[in-house]
């Protein structure tokens, strides 16, 4: 436990340290990362790479080989691809079902490789993730009925493919998810703060990609509120990547079936429904996504 509490000490403290470096640097000044936000402020997009950077720094200390494998390459390659849909932006379809479409067409958007490359990333990180588990369902499965004989391991074969699947699609689901919610200042860090804080936490096993997510989103807090930086594709597909793998890494087949269930549905919801409108029309959620900014204006 000891052990445990010093690794998410110091991945916490590497996150914070790493994302506020890089949002301290020149490079947030540059003409690259400059946009305008929705209240036509000039806004840096520097936050994007910093949190991604600092979410990898503290993931290199998660204990679990195969966990660390998982969150190092669902994180980044989410944070790649959307960077590559922040700074090289081509083609004018948005959302799911534009980038969709846009693909059905033949036509190739750094928003469709986006929603093509991160479920791939993500079902890669999911096998990762479940193939010792995996491995070791069959050995007991053999072992307790070897007269199962070919149909058994068939069965084993196709239910170890399907939960791959739905695991990966909890991490896509929720990479997308973020970057959903990426749409007022704090909104998505404390959608982050708010998943660490409520999903059940084990020493040696949630620590340090909690912590790594905390130290992260510590570092990006002020200039993210202020309305001086934001997430961008880049850091929202990040951060909802460590999150969803952390989740699909620690959760039953069940229950990563209820969460892929949720987002698909909230997915769907997003192309009909303004998330903004419905959290400004509601008591409680209102207030939290309001938290914060005006002592930081």
């Amino acid at each position: 436990m000891i052990r445990s509490l010093v690794s998410a000490g110091v991945a916490g403290l590497a996150s914070f340290a790493v994302t506020r470096a890089v949002m301290r640097s020149q490079l947030r000044r540059h003409d690259k990362v400059l946009r305008t936000n929705h209240a036509g402020a000039e806004v840096s997009l520097i936050e994007g790479p910093a949190l991604a950077a600092g979410l990898l720094a503290g993931s290199v200390l998660i204990e679990d080989p195969r966990q660390r494998a998982a969150t190092l390459l669902a994180t980044s390659v989410s944070g790649v691809l959307g960077g590559v849909d922040d700074f090289c932006e081509a083609g004018s379809s948005k959302g799911l079902r534009g980038h969709l479409g846009a693909l059905a067409r033949g036509e190739i958007t750094t928003g469709a490789i986006k929603v093509t490359g991160i479920p791939i990333a993500a079902i890669a990180s999911a096998a990762i993730l479940g193939s010792e588990t995996n491995a070791s369902a069959r050995r007991l499965s053999f072992g307790a009925s070897s007269s199962a004989g070919s149909n058994s391991a068939a069965r084993n074969a196709l239910g170890t493919a399907v939960d791959v699947v739905v695991a990966g699609g909890v991490i896509a689901g929720t990479a997308n998810l973020f970057n959903l919610l990426d749409l007022r200042p704090g909104r998505a860090l404390k959608a982050g703060f708010l998943a660490v804080a409520c999903m059940e936490h084990h020493h040696g096993v949630t620590w340090v990609p909690a912590a790594a997510v905390a130290g992260a989103g510590a570092g990006a807090w002020d200039d993210d509120l202020k309305g001086a930086a934001m997430l961008g594709d880049t850091g929202a597909n990040a951060l909802g990547a460590a999150l969803g793998t952390m989740l699909a890494a620690h959760s039953s087949p069940g229950q990563r079936a209820g969460m892929l269930a949720v987002l698909v549905a909230l997915t769907l919801l997003s192309e009909k429904v303004s998330f903004t409108s419905v959290i400004e029309a509601t008591p409680g959620l209102r207030q939290l996504d309001a938290f914060g900014r005006d002592t930081c204006e």
